[in-house]
């Protein structure tokens, strides 16, 4: 077939128009469209229009070049238009080249996707029989997404960034499927989309838990993996993205082209009538192109050197810092780019509050190691729009070097892996814990004070998408992973876990007594450390996935939740748990403790004390046998006023930790730190009502392995 005329001689073609360079990508003016693509190493481009579906219609030559950039415009061409692109050049993969024209090309820039992967032989640059040197010339066509343009308009009405601060921030870490899917109250219809989640019922249900902002999970357009459908499975995550400013289009209700867009809008804005922001996931370290063996779906038959890190000395083959195949080159201009016009169109257009940055160290690789200072840093602190919302890292990634917590510069807030695994640690009877987690409830100084930065860069979760659940992770030893079709060798084995007595699900009511009161004090500290808490979304309710601690391929009920089964006690110990953080600075202050006195008097901002009262020496830190302590916090020491301007004030508290496994009494501080106190909190009661108070110095048995919280009595 002759690809550089339409498919029916006899069909209306509207004419090719030189067009602009710029914006990149597909852009409707309402009388039609200009295509823009970067390709520095394509010798010709064509721009393909397609039918509903799938096949061309009309193929046209990009015959305009500008500054790399070849485009057209296209009179009478408008919303819902299917395309693609196809390039020529050369073929040479031993030296990174593989411009194949036989292969139907994603736009980069594409605001919408239509379809899934239909994988095919046809699908892959090569063919099968001789990967390294062939040339497979089977038109993907038939087999591959296509690009969509769409139209930009939407009536936002008065929609506004709820701005929160980052000190008021309880983040929510869910997925757009996994939670509502299951949901009753969610119109049938309408479950496992963004439709679901912006619906009255979720929103209802986010608001009265008391979170503040949503984080989801990968939303951008992605795939699912050939070996994982030949097992039944699905790619869940959605790790993989093959489109940067696309809404994924499964997780749409709307099936119309382009759909996804318009309700992804929806949603942003009825969770932001509700006061909620929306973070995004964002996986700008690699595509799902994979390695050299991987598919061709975009940027790898746009211009493969341009886009991808290579290996030096053998650029058939790709760096990899991610575990996935690829890493984005991002020492080439056009990669920042890419990135950066991604970034600022989810603010502009769709109106998203923040980013969290999968595997962020891969940002970061100019060269080799990992440079806090990189040009991707640099252009993001400059830039007027994305640097004034939300960024979060994940500080690692799996190259040499990679784990860089503590090291991103002052914009930045972290995923504090440290605070993680010390109070998972700290809570299963470890030695040597205290002083590590002395460190992590107080936002994690150690960590990011020097660089100016202040508590809210410690993003703090004790569990995540990645790993067990809070109810696996106090019900299970090992993973148990068996489901994902791997032999049980995905997945951490580094869980710091305990099972309280028994491996998995038990009719012991000892052994679920104590679990309940395990996964109390892992949210009781999480919501009263300093910094910003993160909840999994269906920690809340107890959600289990059976063990499983990598569910990344479990589009099933294995990952969703289980509206039907939650745990109602956990859900309203949850809530009531955020109101209080919410109710008292002192637990979310904007400034670092210093244990200095204050006004001159004998009290300082914190201290430390041992089970019998006393102040804590240093000698005391390292006792290896030491798991318990209590701490001081004083509600009249905050060194900053409010963004008003107004002093800020909380009562005192005192909060005791008993990691022990046997019940210990307690002895309380002397009068000068407080005279009385009343016990609000005991996670091995729950929220205490109508307590008397307790006076300075007196004893308290406080159970193993539980929480107490007392405030000063006015």
């Amino acid at each position: 077939m002759d690809r550089t005329r339409p498919a029916d001689e006899n069909a209306a073609e509207p004419p090719l128009l030189p067009g602009e360079p710029y914006p990149l990508g597909s852009t409707w003016d309402g009388e039609g469209t200009n295509f823009s693509v970067f390709s520095e190493v394509a010798e010709r481009v064509e721009l393909c229009l397609l039918d509903e579906q799938g096949g061309q219609s009309q193929a046209h030559e990009l015959r305009e070049v500008s500054a790399h950039c070849w485009h057209g415009y296209m009179p009478g061409i408008g919303p819902g238009q299917r395309y693609g692109y196809r390039v020529h050049g050369p073929w040479d993969p031993a030296q990174g080249l593989r411009c194949n024209p036989a292969k139907l090309l994603l736009d980069p820039y594409a605001k919408a996707v239509d379809g899934q992967v239909t994988w095919d032989e046809a699908v892959f640059p090569y063919r099968f029989d001789d990967p390294d040197e062939s040339l497979n010339d089977a038109d993907s066509a038939p087999y591959v997404p296509r690009s969509v343009v769409i139209d930009p308009a939407f009536d936002w009405g008065d929609d506004r960034h709820p701005r929160t601060p980052w000190h008021e921030t309880v983040i929510y870490e869910t997925h757009v499927r996994g939670f509502s899917v299951r949901h009753p109250e969610i119109p049938e219809d309408l479950r496992g989309t963004y439709a679901g989640l912006g619906h009255p019922a979720a929103i209802e249900y986010l608001t009265k838990l008391g979170v503040t902002a949503v984080e989801l999970m990968p939303v951008h357009q992605f795939i699912h993996y050939a070996h994982l459908q030949e097992k039944g499975l699905r790619n869940y995550w959605g790790y993989s993205s093959i489109g940067y400013f696309a809404p994924h289009n499964e997780y749409a209700a709307d099936a119309a082209p382009g759909g996804q867009v318009r309700e992804f809008k929806e949603m942003v804005k009825a969770l932001h009538g509700a006061g909620l922001e929306v973070i995004l996931d964002v996986v700008y370290n690699h595509t799902s192109e994979g390695n050299h063996r991987g598919p061709m779906l975009s940027l790898k038959g746009l211009d493969n050197a341009a886009y991808y890190r290579l290996m030096p000395d053998d650029p058939r083959h790709y760096m990899d810092y991610t575990g996935t195949g690829n890493s984005l080159n991002m020492r080439h201009p056009h990669v920042l780019q890419l990135i950066m016009d991604s970034l600022r169109y989810w603010v502009l257009e769709m109106h998203v509050d923040g980013f969290r940055f999968d595997l962020a160290s891969t940002l970061a690789r100019e060269l080799h190691e990992v440079d806090r200072l990189s040009a991707f840093f640099d252009i993001i602190q400059q830039d007027p729009v994305i640097s004034q919302v939300k960024l979060i890292a994940e500080p690692w990634d799996v190259g040499e070097g990679g784990y860089q917590v503590g090291n991103f510069p002052p914009l930045w807030s972290e995923w504090n892996g440290r605070y993680r695994d010390t109070v998972r640690d700290f809570w299963r009877g470890e030695d040597r814990t205290l002083g590590e987690f002395a460190y992590r409830f107080t936002g994690s100084s150690d960590l990011y004070e020097s660089s100016s930065r202040l508590p809210h860069a410690s993003i703090n979760f004790v569990t995540a998408h990645d790993g067990f659940t809070l109810r696996d992770l106090v019900s299970y030893n090992e993973k148990h992973n068996e489901a994902n079709g791997e032999d049980n060798r995905d997945g951490t084995d580094d869980n710091r876990s305990w099972n309280c007595g028994a491996e998995g699900p038990t009719d012991d009511p000892d052994i679920n007594a104590l679990r309940a009161r395990q996964q109390r004090n892992f949210l009781a500290t999480l919501m009263l450390s300093q910094g910003v808490p993160m909840l999994l979304g269906g920690d809340e309710i107890g959600r289990t996935q059976q063990g499983n601690n990598n569910v990344y391929c479990q589009d099933n009920e294995i990952a969703w939740y289980d509206w039907k089964s939650r745990d109602g006690d956990l859900l309203e110990f949850t809530r009531r748990l955020i109101r209080y953080q919410h109710d008292h600075p002192v637990f979310r202050r904007r400034r670092w403790f210093q244990g200095r006195a204050i006004h001159g008097g004998e009290v300082t901002d914190i201290a430390w004390f041992t089970v019998d009262g006393k102040q804590m020496a240093e000698e005391h830190w390292g006792e290896d046998f030491a798991k318990s302590l209590g701490v001081y916090l004083n509600g009249q020491a905050f060194p900053a006023p409010d963004p008003e301007g107004r002093r800020v004030e909380d009562d005192d508290f005192y909060l005791i930790f008993n990691a022990h496994h046997e019940a210990l009494e307690f002895t309380l501080p002397e009068e000068r730190w407080g005279r009385a106190w009343l016990r609000e909190l005991d996670t091995t009661e729950g929220w205490i009502k109508g307590e008397e108070s307790l006076a300075a110095k007196s004893k308290l048995r406080v159970e193993g392995r539980s929480v107490v919280v007392l405030r000063h009595a006015s």
